[in-house]
């Protein structure tokens, strides 16, 4: 905890974020078992959770998210985000949300590299949701940062 508070007085918050998300990746990778979400508190489930979207996000947008099968992610997100103080977050990823479940049979078809090329031409409105979860990603790590340091005893334990 210590070293946590150390990070926070400098105001480095993505390595506040990283320190508090790696114990949860390092357990998921020696259990090889992504059931094992249901085992860790909600904050912990949160932290893994938003840590998997924001890296299918920032590498290829919600389009890759749902294509590489993490879109069950998302339906407990908005009201985590909530939880914690990240309410444009979880707008946003309400709306992506909308958006699959209006086009799910398109979008969560398996597709070859010219289909998927083509599905970021077909649904735009998955690039104004990605610019804003960029945007807001930085704010939304330092919301579950912040949630964590207030209770991090629903964050240190696995």
């Amino acid at each position: 905890m210590n070293d946590l508070n150390a990070l926070r007085e400098k105001g480095d918050f993505a390595a506040l974020f990283e320190a508090l998300v790696m114990p949860v990746h390092e357990e998921l990778y020696k259990r090889q078992d992504f059931s094992f979400i249901e085992t860790l508190s909600p904050g912990q489930e949160l932290l893994l959770r938003y840590d998997y979207v924001r890296m299918q996000v920032i590498q290829g947008g919600f389009i890759q998210l749902i294509q590489n099968g993490y879109i069950d992610l998302l339906p407990p997100m908005p009201a985590m985000l909530t939880q914690v103080g990240a309410t444009e977050m979880a707008k946003i990823l309400d709306d992506v949300l909308r958006v699959f479940s209006l086009n799910s049979e398109t979008l969560g078809k398996e597709t070859t590299v010219e289909e998927f090329a083509q599905l970021y031409e077909e649904f735009r409105e998955f690039e104004e949701l990605d610019a804003a979860f960029e945007r807001l990603n930085a704010e939304t790590e330092i919301a579950l940062v912040d949630y964590a340091l207030r209770f991090p005893d629903e964050f240190m334990e696995l």
